[in-house]
């Protein structure tokens, strides 16, 4: 009778799989990155349509019309830039904080991690707002025959007025408008790049462990 041989018995055990329970550390930084420069686009925002909005007040108070002898603005003189900064300056506003509340609020938090695309809206919105606003400006400034707000403005801001319109002043609040608008535009570009990063370094990733055994021979 031959004898038996011997069996191998193993004590290896299948993979496990399972999702990691902790958030991944570079979603939480370019989550962090993404609220601090929202924040700052949002203050921003509020400062663009402050300093614009009483440039454009003080033009309303003192436009005297053409049947005038000695106006203080020119004939030719477009406010559009102005009104491009307020109007685009609270568009920024409202997406901006729309975005501050969804981070923020439980509940609403929630959805936004559900459709991530969400929270591309407000610095997309926020980085077409800034190109409009900006290009209302370049537009109006290359021309040589007309003139806006801020040229006009700057151009006798070295006289010294006890009244409106204070030219040195308002030619500070325009110059001030326009240069943060012109920052918005790669402060929203580098908060959809961090954002982009967050999206990605969220996604669930498989981690698998194997439980390490020695084969056994019975």
């Amino acid at each position: 009778m031959s004898e038996a041989k011997p069996e191998f018995q193993s004590d290896f055990e299948e993979f496990d799989t399972q999702r990691p329970q902790t958030k991944s550390p570079m979603a939480s930084i370019a989550g962090s990155v993404s609220l601090g420069l929202t924040t700052l686009a949002l203050l921003s925002a509020i400062a663009i349509v402050g300093t614009s909005a009483q440039a454009l007040g003080t033009y309303n108070t003192t436009h005297l019309g053409r049947d005038y002898l000695l106006p203080l603005w020119p004939s030719n003189f477009d406010i559009r830039p102005t009104t491009a900064l307020v109007a685009c300056g609270a568009v920024i506003i409202v997406s901006s904080a729309i975005s501050l509340v969804l981070s923020f609020v439980p509940e609403l938090r929630a959805i936004q991690l559900k459709y991530r695309g969400i929270a591309f809206l407000a610095p997309t919105v926020g980085l077409i707002a800034g190109l409009v606003g900006t290009s209302f400006f370049y537009g109006v400034n290359a021309s040589n025959t007309t003139s806006s707000l801020q040229s006009w403005s700057c151009q006798w801001s070295a006289i010294d007025m006890n009244i409106k319109p204070h030219w040195g002043t308002l030619c500070r609040q325009s110059k001030a408008g326009l240069y943060l608008m012109v920052m918005m535009i790669p402060l929203q570009v580098i908060v959809l790049s961090a954002g982009a990063v967050g999206v990605f370094a969220a996604k669930p990733r498989l981690v698998v462990r194997e439980r390490k055994g020695s084969p056994a021979m019975s």
